[in-house]
């Protein structure tokens, strides 16, 4: 099952620009970045050459040897069977973490042949480039974020027909209920599988929950293996620790993340690092405590209190042990986690379209705690997340009431509408939520 990724429109634009910087693709394992590069040059270009570094280990000494782009170009072209030519091939570096001259070589391609286009990407990029105190071409290269199938995505592929529909939209007025039902329905399919590829297609086409329980722990197990490959050796254990407590902290009523429910008299600046490499691998979110909403609303932010989400709802139900049918047929015990997971879900929708800024969460003296609050251009807007119908929370009335925002949003199962301020919206729709507010 090919999912079409909107990545790709952004590649396109990006290889129309005649002044393009070569690409560094970056994101979490597993999420298609190898997928991408290959489909985009299929359709885009008249040939593709790939150089993997992980593979190719010679190709090392080449980029070692040479720094002048033409001459490399030259000297590439002997481990390709495609010509390299400007305007028609696409160069993919992958792996590039393996070989720090090659990510240094950008730097030159930008300034001396700028007509190629390159996209790099590699598996922990963010990790590897400080583990070996690399050096990133800066203002050379134009970094690219790639997330995880988005619900949108995944909506485009298993049900066209609503998918158009709210892409149509455009007023925030109660949607259809055959259209409320068939999107509802679709969005519990998404939190069961997650975005990684593999475990969506396999919904998609309908392979069975064991087949997508196996490709999620299979990821996982992956996920494993890199603390033990790509971290410090005093860090692999407090990795291991802080990852497997993540259904435990968000399962807490107060979700903000504590230590002390890794280990008994953990201390922030024994794991520090720990999560600092967990961010930097693109596996969780950390999601920090605001006290008073302004602009820009990274300069309000507490760093000693977050929250801490993965990367993918289906990996996070996954490493939970969550039975999928929990997520159908909710059990009563499940109270708890069940608002987690929906944050979780709401959460990694929002993201990719707030420029990779992640949101922040707002409290006041124990009174009133919203789930998120963002900053849309100059306006600070926000978030209730709730996991059903139960809308009866105080938390967004004691906000408006202190702030008075223009525009505050309450994710839920309840139907779309707007009124006096409020976008009421099925959490399933977060990905729409700038065409649903007002202009």
């Amino acid at each position: 099952m090919e999912i079409q990724r909107d990545i790709l429109d952004t590649l396109k634009e990006w290889k129309d620009n005649a002044d393009h910087k070569p690409i560094l693709l970056k994101g979490a394992r597993q999420i298609g970045k190898s997928w991408v590069m290959d489909k985009f040059g299929e359709k885009n270009f008249e040939y593709v050459a790939k150089f993997s570094f992980d593979r190719q280990i010679e190709l090392k000494t080449v980029f070692k040897e040479i720094k002048e782009p033409i001459r490399l170009l030259k000297e590439l072209a002997l481990y390709t069977n495609v010509p390299i030519i400007a305007g028609k091939t696409l160069i993919i570096f992958d792996e590039i973490q393996e070989c720090e001259d090659a990510l240094n070589s950008l730097k030159f391609f930008r300034e001396d042949a700028p007509e190629y286009h390159i996209i790099a990407a590699g598996s922990l990029l963010g990790v590897a480039v400080k583990r070996k105190h690399m050096t990133v071409p800066v203002g050379k290269v134009r970094i690219v974020r790639m997330y995880p199938i988005s619900f949108r995505e995944f909506l485009r592929a298993t049900d066209k027909q609503t998918f158009e529909y709210i892409e149509n939209i455009t007023v925030p007025e109660k949607l259809p209920l055959i259209v409320l039902n068939k999107l509802k329905q679709e969005y519990k399919r998404f939190i069961v599988s997650g975005g990684m590829p593999e475990a969506a297609a396999a919904m998609i086409e309908g392979k069975g929950i064991g087949e997508i329980e196996n490709i999620l722990q299979d990821i996982l197990d992956l996920y494993e293996l890199d603390f033990s490959k790509y971290a410090e050796s005093r860090d692999i254990p407090r990795i291991h620790a802080i990852w497997h407590s993540l259904p435990s902290q968000l399962a807490k009523e107060n979700r903000k993340f504590i230590y002390k429910v890794i280990k008994e008299g953990a201390r922030s600046k024994d794991y520090e690092d720990a999560l600092m490499w967990l961010e930097d691998a693109g596996m969780i979110y950390r999601v920090f405590n605001i006290s008073k909403p302004g602009v820009p609303i990274k300069a309000y932010e507490e760093p000693d209190a977050f929250k801490v989400y993965a990367c993918d709802c289906g990996l996070l139900r996954r490493l939970a042990h969550l039975e999928s049918s929990a997520i159908v047929d909710p059990i009563s015990n499940y109270t708890e986690f069940k608002g987690s997971l929906a944050e979780n879900a709401v959460l990694q929708s929002l993201i990719p379209h707030l420029d990779g800024m992640v949101p922040n969460y707002w409290s006041s003296n124990n009174r009133a705690e919203l789930e998120f609050v963002i900053q849309h251009e100059n306006e600070i807007i926000p978030i209730e997340v709730k996991a059903d119908n139960c809308v009866n929370g105080r938390s967004l009335t004691v906000y408006n009431d202190k702030y008075k925002p223009n525009n505050r949003i309450r994710f839920s199962s309840l139907n779309l509408q707007y009124n006096c301020g409020l976008l009421s919206c099925p959490s399933a729709l977060a990905e729409w939520f700038k065409k649903l507010l007002p202009k």
